[in-house]
């Protein structure tokens, strides 16, 4: 697993990526009606919408904001269907918290296994069971590939091919409504049952002579065509660009001679070979001669995999060949705090497949089940939600504030809410909100998961009001114009820091 650090440079990075969905402007933030209990409510309800009003026009906001019992105290357009972006994360680490017993027991580790070759040769078989944490990284100290490349080293010196198997679940590498011009990047990276080193490869770039290439350093997984060049100065306008399926990465643009090394992260779309060819080279460090070809091994999606369509016929599912190393499974709970302090992709894309992989084949379909469970368990109306995948990378996601209010309301009351609520980033404290609200009343007392997609962003979760009392909340910000997504924000900081003060 990448540092904390690592990973919020990598969800600041989404927050600032275009998606594919096109913004539609519009006169004002239209409001719907609300019924509040008191003249006090109705002052502070006007005080909100106006603050609302005055963000960028045609943003479209949503809002709803209750006691933990679920007295509503503000409400601003609760039940219209917003595009949640990274909120699709607190329906899969509840969903994940609500199974984690079961999660936990059903966790397996990546492991390392021998398969007879033609002649007398062995292959190497390097199978992921759906853990996150893998590391080819040489300063690793736990879930290290290192550990099982030891292990094979120790029982043979020739090899012939090197397999990286992500058989367990069903190849589904990107999600339904994932805007393609996001899988060469970090945060849209692909999505399997194996992975290593958050399936992202790394280069280094640094400025050379005034008018020369500058020098790109990579680890010899991507071809690079260099096509940028060193200027004057300290201006960086590096751009970096690799076609879906292509392995060939076209640096350009400028870096200054006088810009200091740049560490550059790049999404895989096939982590299984990825993994493998991490593997080839750890073995050949070792000593083990490797003769024959790396490659990756996928099960192909079927309708068995889908709950729906395949009824009472039985799971799609691939025999669990016996190890000869396998690593410890990371604890479920410490991979939710991850997932939400720092709103970590595909780790929210592998639990939704963990999910999946309790009553089903681990598909996205499979997860969905689950998180539908979960929502019926917490008394949450079907008409108000639509999640097509685990991250909030899909386009085609859609949630009402009242949706997340309530199963916030419901988690709240459960024996494992608190350590749950533990999981989120807190107001100007840490993950993706400690540089929001560390000047205002809410530092240290909100505790929300944050959303940004193109033309969206998101916050719900709790907050305490002056008065101390623990409030629920859920906003969101939809069709907001190209440029001004910090002035959408702030007003929604703003109405948020306004409701506070009051209660």
């Amino acid at each position: 697993m990448r540092t904390p650090a690592f990973l919020f440079a990598a969800a600041a990075c989404i927050a600032a990526t275009p998606f594919a969905l096109v913004a539609q402007e519009r006169e004002s933030a239209p409001v719907a009606p609300s019924l509040p209990a008191n003249a006090a409510q109705a002052s502070l309800l006007d005080s909100v919408e106006a603050i609302l009003s005055a963000a960028p026009a045609g943003t479209r906001y949503g809002l709803m904001v209750t006691t933990l019992d679920g007295r509503e105290l503000l409400a601003i357009a609760p039940d219209q269907r917003f595009m949640p972006a990274s909120n699709t994360k607190i329906f899969t680490t509840v969903a994940a918290y609500h199974r984690l017993s079961q999660l936990q027991d059903a966790a397996r580790g990546t492991g390392v296994r021998l398969e007879p070759a033609k002649g007398k040769r062995v292959d190497v078989v390097l199978e992921g069971r759906g853990d996150p944490d893998l590391s080819s990284a040489s300063d690793c100290t736990h879930q290290c590939l290192a550990t099982l490349a030891d292990a094979v080293a120790a029982k043979t010196r020739v090899v012939h091919d090197i397999v990286g198997d992500a058989s367990f679940y069903p190849d589904e590498r990107w999600t339904p409504g994932m805007s393609w011009n996001n899988m060469p990047f970090t945060w849209g990276t692909a999505i399997g049952a194996l992975v290593v080193d958050d399936n992202e490869a790394p280069i280094t770039i640094a400025p050379g002579e005034v008018g020369a290439r500058p020098k790109i350093t990579g680890n010899g997984f991507f071809t690079i065509r260099n096509d940028a060049m060193t200027v004057e100065g300290v201006a960086n306008t590096i751009d970096l660009w690799r076609d879906p399926g292509s392995s060939e990465l076209r640096v350009s643009g400028t870096i200054g001679s006088e810009n200091k090394t740049r560490d550059y992260d790049l999404g895989i779309d096939d982590p299984a070979l990825y993994a493998a060819f991490q593997l080839k080279r750890l073995l050949e460090e070792r000593g083990v001669k490797v003769t024959g070809a790396v490659r990756s091994s996928y099960r192909p999606l079927s309708p068995l995999d889908d709950p729906v369509k395949r009824g009472e016929a039985p799971v799609a599912t691939e025999a669990e060949e016996p190890m000869l190393m396998q690593l410890p499974a990371s604890p479920i709970a410490d991979d939710v705090r991850v997932i939400n302090k720092v709103s970590q992709n595909l780790h929210a894309s592998l639990m939704l497949r963990r999910l999946g992989k309790l009553a089903g084949s681990g598909s996205i379909a499979d997860g969905q089940a689950q998180v539908s469970e979960t929502l019926r368990a917490a008394g949450v109306g079907e008409g108000g939600w639509f999640l097509a995948d685990g991250s909030g990378m899909s386009s085609y996601n859609r949630v009402t504030p009242r949706t997340t209010a309530t199963l916030l309301q419901w988690v709240a009351g459960q024996p494992w809410g608190e350590a749950w609520r533990a999981t989120l980033p807190v107001g100007g404290i840490d993950g993706t909100l400690a540089r929001r609200y560390g000047d205002t009343g809410l530092n240290g007392r909100i505790f929300a998961k944050t959303g940004s997609i193109n033309a969206s962003r998101a916050l719900s979760g709790y907050m305490e009001a002056a008065s101390g009392q623990m409030l629920v909340f859920s906003a969101f910000a939809n069709d907001i114009p190209p440029d001004v997504e910090g002035e959408a924000v702030a007003a929604m900081d703003a109405a948020l820091q306004a409701i506070a003060a009051a209660n």
